[in-house]
């Protein structure tokens, strides 16, 4: 009978603290873990947490978290603008470019001079963009109208095809810049040829 006691197991002793101690570091690995794949998108609603990196549409009214140094106010510096009902339901921004253009016509004796800006729906890294490249896109716009005729400039929808053509060379250089272009139309604030 002696010999039943002898060969028993000897008890263990802390066992119930070891096990304590590696489910501590089991939880802790684990909700370090879940912290990280959701801090970098891969669990819940990590993509609503990223910025969408392309220009939004801004609606009329609705803040453009981009926007460049208020001109919400008239050039008097009264009353905010008030956005009509018809039309687009997008606003729409202007970026005026600095200088004049003047540039030989493609047919060689006539001179062109045009004053031009551009218009966007998107949110303000568009007019961003186009402060921020103006030396590269001005000298885009200058090769597209250095390759205009004095006839497709008179001839009748030829200054309309002229500002496709301008506001596809402005998207050219954003997108090549930026990734994104974002302009809408170019418009001629003037308009001289001799």
């Amino acid at each position: 009978m002696s010999d039943q006691t002898d060969t028993a197991a000897p008890k263990k002793k802390g066992g119930f603290i070891k096990i304590m101690l590696l489910a501590l570091v089991l939880v802790g690995a684990g909700g370090g873990g879940t912290y990280a794949a959701v801090a970098s998108g891969l669990l819940g609603g990590g993509q609503s947490a990223k910025e969408n990196p392309e220009p939004q549409l801004v609606l009329k009214g609705e803040e453009d978290p981009y926007a460049p140094p208020s001109k919400e106010k008239d050039a008097k510096g009264g009353a905010p603008i008030v956005y009509g009902t018809g039309g687009s339901k997008y606003r729409t921004a202007y970026f005026d470019f600095t200088q004049e253009f003047t540039s030989n016509l493609a047919d060689g004796d006539s001179l062109i001079q045009v004053a031009l800006a551009a218009s966007t729906q998107r949110d303000g890294r568009v007019l961003m963009w186009l402060a921020e490249h103006e030396t590269a896109i001005r000298s885009r716009m200058l090769v597209e109208i250095a390759a205009t005729s004095e006839a497709d400039v008179t001839a009748p929808g030829g200054k309309e095809r002229l500002q496709k053509r301008l506001a596809a060379a402005v998207n050219a250089v954003l997108k090549e810049r930026e990734g994104f272009g974002g302009v809408d139309n170019v418009y001629f604030r003037s308009f001289i040829v001799q």
